[in-house]
């Protein structure tokens, strides 16, 4: 009987059941993954930890450039935002006393009232006089067409200007969404880079770093020679300050920085990118380099030193190194330009 039935188990359903399974084994593959990746970093000797630590940094570094060109964007966009806005109020201003000029035009007309021109004549006792205030009325409407002409030009240009300021609004928030972007992608790859060091003992990092020490003295240096030397000098008395991502000294520099920074003590103004920076003033070979050539290195040209002679540079190397000298031969070389 009915009354007598035992009470069924409630069951998952078929969804259900999928679900849970599916979790589970995401749950198990993410678990070994992890456990994996970590074991395989573990298990990476010094030479191979220094390989991707160097990896990373270049990627960061690559994103620094991004980084400040995307910011220059964004500067830019904003001083020309603010001009914009600046000639936008100043032309409502001359359009609002256009208008009102033309308004006291339209409401004196009104209170004086107005007759036809050859009743005026027929009731004047003075001829002559009519003559002469009809000649002052014609001017007075040539005036007021020229209002309502100007009026019309400065609604025009307003409208121009405003629209130029919305295009250029728009460009300084997509600069502004893509520097926030590189920004996150160097911070993340320095805290990649950071998570592999810290891996190694205290001896292995030390080791580490003084392989990536570069040079700490500079032999056989061509004498640079005007604005170059002042480029020159401004680099070596910037020699053991900290490598700063987006800087431009005086404090910290990144290395397009550090360049664009000893250039400007020279009077040259450079570009704010090493992807900017390879087309500044003349392109050289690396057999005609000379004191104060810019170098770069790498396939995407993501960093740049300034040379010194004799085979050598002063460069901002990556986050952790400061400034310092290195060989040429230190990177693989892209180019060189010399500025103007």
């Amino acid at each position: 009987m009915a009354s007598h039935r035992k009470p069924k188990q409630r069951s998952l359903t078929s969804s259900t059941a999928r679900a849970a399974a599916l979790l589970a084994l995401t749950g198990a593959a993410s678990a070994t993954l992890l456990d994996g990746t970590g074991h395989a970093e573990n298990r990476l000797t010094p030479a191979q930890v220094k390989a991707k630590v160097d990896e990373y940094q270049r990627e960061a570094e690559e994103a620094t450039e991004k980084y400040n060109g995307a910011r220059e964007k964004a500067d830019k966009a904003r001083r020309t935002l603010e001009a914009l806005r600046d000639q936008a109020a100043r032309r409502t201003t001359r359009l609002n006393t256009a208008r009102n000029a033309l308004g006291a035009f339209a409401t004196a007309q009104y209170r004086s009232g107005t007759i036809a021109p050859a009743l005026q004549l027929a009731l004047s006792s003075s001829p002559d006089q009519y003559l002469q205030r009809a000649s002052l009325a014609e001017r007075a409407g040539s005036r007021q067409a020229a209002l309502i002409a100007t009026i019309g030009r400065q609604e025009r240009k307003l409208r121009q200007v405003r629209g130029e300021a919305a295009d250029r609004l728009a460009a300084l928030r997509a600069s502004r969404t893509a520097a926030a972007h590189h920004k996150r992608t160097v911070q993340e790859k320095l805290a990649a880079a950071d998570r592999l060091l810290g891996r190694l003992t205290l001896e292995q990092r030390q080791r580490l770093l003084a392989a990536r020490g570069g040079d700490k003295a500079a032999d056989s240096l061509a004498p640079a020679t005007g604005r170059a030397a002042r480029a020159v000098s401004y680099a070596y008395a910037a020699l053991g300050k900290p490598y700063v991502w987006g800087a431009t000294g005086p404090h910290g520099y990144d290395c397009s920085g550090l360049t664009q920074a000893a250039w400007r003590a020279a009077g040259v103004a450079l570009p704010r990118t090493t992807y900017t920076q390879i087309n500044a003033g003349q392109r050289v070979t690396r057999d005609q380099l000379a004191p104060g050539d810019l170098v770069f290195f790498y396939s995407g040209v993501s960093h740049v030193g300034l040379y010194i002679g004799g085979g050598r540079m002063i460069h901002a190397p990556r986050p952790g190194a400061p400034v310092r000298l290195a060989s040429v031969a230190d990177m693989p070389f892209a180019g060189a330009a010399r500025p103007a």
